[in-house]
């Protein structure tokens, strides 16, 4: 399983690590720690995390591109909101990723903690929920 990383800021639930935004941040920018973005290529246009390394690869691609994933730097596994990173981090750990953490609450929290983004105005998203947000028509 995971071993402590990240500063030994990170906390045990849901059986692996994960991090909050404010102790991710500054990982993410004093150390060689990377943003595994899971989310899918529709959410990216509206809001994406504006630190030195993001990797994006949405879950439902884990089975042709997880080879692309890098094993020798420390991970912080990232969606919306928290519940698609988990499931990423069971299938990261079933085949054998161990510098991983969960961002815990995902952009969500990231962007509530007032952490850097890039946001593009004129992707902005619609939907009743963030689970079912899509980018609005242009008009």
């Amino acid at each position: 399983m995971n071993e402590p990383l990240f500063s030994g800021k990170c906390f045990k639930a849901s059986g692996f690590l994960n991090i909050t935004p404010k102790d991710a941040y500054q990982e993410l920018i004093s150390s060689n720690v990377a943003i595994l973005d899971v989310r899918k290529e529709d959410y990216l246009a509206f809001k994406r995390f504006d630190v030195p390394q993001v990797i994006h690869i949405a879950l439902s691609e884990f089975d042709t591109k997880l080879n692309e994933i890098p094993k020798d730097i420390p991970l912080i596994v990232a969606d919306s909101a928290g519940i698609r990173s988990k499931e990423a981090m069971l299938i990261l750990i079933e085949n054998g990723y161990k510098n991983i953490a969960n961002l815990a609450g995902g952009l969500v929290e990231w962007e509530r903690d007032g952490l850097p983004l890039k946001i593009d105005e004129n992707e902005t998203l619609d939907g009743a929920c963030i689970c079912q947000m899509r980018t609005k028509p242009k008009k």
